[in-house]
């Protein structure tokens, strides 16, 4: 799958982070044959400890391994996996979805026709077809921790229903958004690189809308491509440790808002999100 001498320029480096992953990774890996007429050079970053699958496709697909040795974290492993080349784009990508033929080089035509776009993300489809709300703001005060607390017992909030709006909205055509779901990611190294990638303090979540965040306050946009596609199926990771995936969760938006209200004179805010992300967390993963 990698290409060498004038190709270099061309190729597109391609970052999936696995952690003992199932079929899905094969079915990963040959789909991206058909998602680019690029030379790729496609790398498994393994924080998992059951090398077998990783291994297998690896070998069947001219994958590089890249095993840190320990569980690094998503961010700090996909970060792990793009520095290491120089090839100008750099796709972060879940290993549990599958590429519709094509969808990479509508992401790079895309980047070709945006020179300010930093990220691009494609439209993300659920297994059974329904649309993913991959484009989205970045979270403000009301409506992101709003939504964030409710959602789950108060579908009908007023919060929640001025989120979905605004992604009926942005999903209808390509389109600048505050972050992409790092689900799927082309990357503009010339973008990526000074800000050192995802900010690796988070373990796992809300790294990607942190890093959308940074990237529009560094001039850049983050751009949905609709005519571009994956299915994700993204409830494996969370069938097989849904306690801790909540969990992880709930941590995560809570770094990332506590970031955002940093104020001294916000801390009674910062203690109501606390109280409100947990109460939630425990919620949701109550007897299980």
């Amino acid at each position: 799958m990698s290409g060498t001498g004038a190709d270099a320029a061309a190729a597109v480096r391609v970052v999936s982070v696995t952690f003992n992953p199932g079929d899905e990774l094969e079915a990963f890996a040959r789909s991206l044959a058909d998602a680019t007429s690029r030379p790729v050079t496609l790398v498994l970053v393994d924080n998992g400890s059951d090398p077998s699958v990783v291994d297998d496709v690896a070998a069947r697909y001219g994958a590089t391994v890249l095993r840190p040795g320990r569980n690094l974290g998503y961010g700090a492993a996909a970060n792990l996996g793009a520095r290491e080349g120089e090839e100008p784009w750099v796709v972060v990508a879940n290993p549990d979805l599958v590429w519709h033929a094509g969808a990479l080089d509508e992401l790079l035509a895309a980047g070709a026709r945006h020179p300010r776009a930093g990220s691009l993300g494609p439209r993300i489809l659920n297994l059974d077809g329904t649309l993913y709300p991959s484009a989205r703001a970045i979270p403000s005060l009301t409506q992101g921790a709003g939504h964030a607390v409710f959602a789950r017992f108060w579908p009908g909030n007023p919060w929640s229903r001025a989120y979905r709006r605004q992604q009926e909205v942005v999903e209808a055509s390509e389109h600048a958004v505050g972050w992409l779901s790092g689900a799927c990611l082309l990357l503009r190294r010339e973008a990526l690189a000074p800000l050192g990638g995802f900010d690796e303090r988070y373990f796992m979540f809300f790294e990607d809308v942190d890093l959308g965040d940074r990237l529009g306050r560094a001039g850049w946009q983050n751009l949905y491509v609709p005519t571009a596609a994956v299915v994700h199926d993204q409830g494996a990771s969370w069938r097989e440790r849904p306690t801790a995936m909540i969990r992880a969760h709930h941590r995560s938006a809570e770094q990332y808002l506590h970031g955002r209200y940093a104020a001294w004179w916000q801390a009674p805010l910062r203690w109501a999100i606390t109280l409100g992300l947990r109460t939630r967390a425990w919620w949701e993963t109550r007897g299980r």
